[in-house]
């Protein structure tokens, strides 16, 4: 794979030099003039080729998206070392977060930032033709629903661009669009890379057709159209996917972009990172985020001991479950039976997400903490198999045995008994074996909030606010105040 991790790096400076590439500024817009270099780019399938790259380069920020939509659930808690560590991560846990967050405003500025660099291929898309380029165009497109749909997961309404960059000075005068029209635009983007992209690619890393229909479907679910959902995601199901049959081997080195690996964010140890611009990182910065405090023994390496799991989801876990001791590390249990020793940090339960904590042996340049190259498992057959079955379950008429196929065969894998239940009962199983199978990968506070149970699970959720985020503060008085804030806030 790594052969895509190195073309990114190979082409930063080069794209630097083009602007394509966003430092850490103040605003989510491109600096660039609007018809800078317009004539000098965009004239080869190599240039766009590059510039695509540079969209994809974006994905690997999201590491904050994967550990907040954790921490902002009722899976894990904040962690680090004190109260007082990384404040933003901590206002989120506590569902006290204000529009004045960095976290929340790192998030918003990063997806922008690679919603503008999808948004300047298109802007050219019909300069230059080549043979193949519907595929870059494809891949482009995926890659800006990607970066929409996290805005509109966080935001709800959010600024739409269409093909074409918002410059600097422009956003003054745009407005936030309704949701309803992001997601039409999301939609539109999925539907065209489905059409488009070949069912597997021969550079490891690039999205293929089962990616852009499986996020397709989950985009559909989190509009509750369930009719939609189930048809595009049964064809997922259809395709070349399964699920591995050794599921202590997911999430190590050996288990990325698998046969159960419909998208996934590629991370690399190349290039080093500081906290300062903790986005220009190659790496899974996540990884050494969720480490073991102070750790010494065997297997694992240290960490910030942020985004400990709690003990209601270890519980939730039944006792014949296989999937508890991959997806969570009991460090008491492991420093007594390996002779390992550890610090405890703020809010310590005792438990570590051992899916996406460091390894030993795992190669660093630069911070070991800030490089890890553990990947991101951004969609898994798993999920889509979870999605599909909820899909078939709540579309009307609904599909109850259908249902059950998809819901049992992660469960089997799992060495659980089949579920013979069907209506709400259904539904309840599917929510809860959404949350054992995917814990610690980022989505279950999402889920919580687009089926309506968020308020019942989460300590300190308000209905009517926290169903999105603020909008970060400087992000309005950039954009000339003309933005309200979202209720609450």
């Amino acid at each position: 794979m790594k052969k895509m991790k190195n073309n990114i790096k190979s082409i930063l400076v080069f794209l630097a030099l083009l602007t394509i590439i966003f430092s850490c500024s103040d605003d989510f817009v491109d600096v660039a003039s609007e018809d800078e270099n317009s004539e000098d780019f965009f004239n080869s399938e190599e240039d766009y080729q590059n510039a695509l790259i540079g969209a994809y380069d974006l994905l690997q920020s999201t590491y904050i998206n994967v550990m907040l939509g954790e921490i902002a659930s009722d899976n894990t808690l904040a962690g680090g070392e004190s109260a007082s560590d990384t404040p933003g991560i901590q206002e989120i846990d506590d569902m006290m977060h204000t529009p004045v967050n960095a976290q929340l405003r790192d998030i918003w500025s990063w997806m922008y930032a690679g919603v503008n660099r999808a948004n300047y291929i298109m802007e050219f898309q019909d300069k230059t033709d080549f043979s193949g380029k519907d595929a870059v165009i494809a891949q482009t497109r995926f890659l800006r629903a990607y970066y929409y749909f996290e805005l509109v997961k966080w935001f709800g309404d959010v600024p739409l661009a269409i093909d074409k960059r918002i410059l600097f000075g422009e956003e003054t005068g745009i407005d936030r669009s309704a949701k309803e029209d992001v997601y039409a635009l999301i939609e539109e983007d999925l539907q065209f890379a489905a059409d488009n992209l070949p069912v597997a690619q021969a550079e490891i890393g690039r999205v293929t057709q089962g990616a852009a229909r499986a996020l397709l479907g989950k985009v559909y679910l989190f509009q509750d159209k369930f009719m939609e959902a189930a048809n595009v995601l049964d064809l997922v199901i259809a395709g070349p996917y399964d699920l591995v049959t050794d599921y202590n081997s997911i999430f190590e080195q050996e288990g990325e972009n698998n046969i159960e690996s419909v998208f996934e964010v590629q991370y690399s140890d190349e290039e080093g990172a500081g906290f300062g611009c903790l986005q220009c990182s190659e790496g899974n910065v996540a990884v050494g985020f969720n480490g073991i405090r102070n750790y010494s023994g065997p297997l694992f390496d240290s960490g910030f001991s942020f985004n400990v799991p709690t003990q209601e989801v270890v519980d939730a876990f039944e006792t014949s479950d296989i999937r508890l001791e991959v997806a969570i590390l009991d460090i008491n249990a492991w420093a007594a039976a390996q002779g390992a020793t550890f610090s405890t940090g703020f809010e310590h339960t005792g438990y570590f997400n051992r899916k996406y904590i460091a390894r030993q042996g795992d190669l660093n340049t630069g911070d070991a903490n800030l490089t890890n190259p553990n990947n991101y498992r951004a969609i898994r057959f798993a999920d889509v198999l979870l999605m599909a079955a909820e899909a078939h379950n709540r579309k009307s008429p609904s599909n109850d045995g259908q249902a059950q196929v998809y819901l049992n065969r992660v469960r089997t894998r799992a060495q659980l008994p089949d579920v013979t239940a069907g209506g709400t009962a259904l539904t309840d199983a599917i929510y809860n074996e959404r949350r054992l199978e995917l814990v610690g990968e980022g989505h279950h506070f999402f889920d919580l909030v687009r089926t309506g149970r968020a308020a019942t699970e989460i300590d300190g959720f308000v209905t009517g606010k926290h169903e999105v985020f603020p909008i970060p503060l400087i992000e309005i008085q950039l954009a000339g105040n003309r933005w309200e804030q979202n209720p609450g806030y």
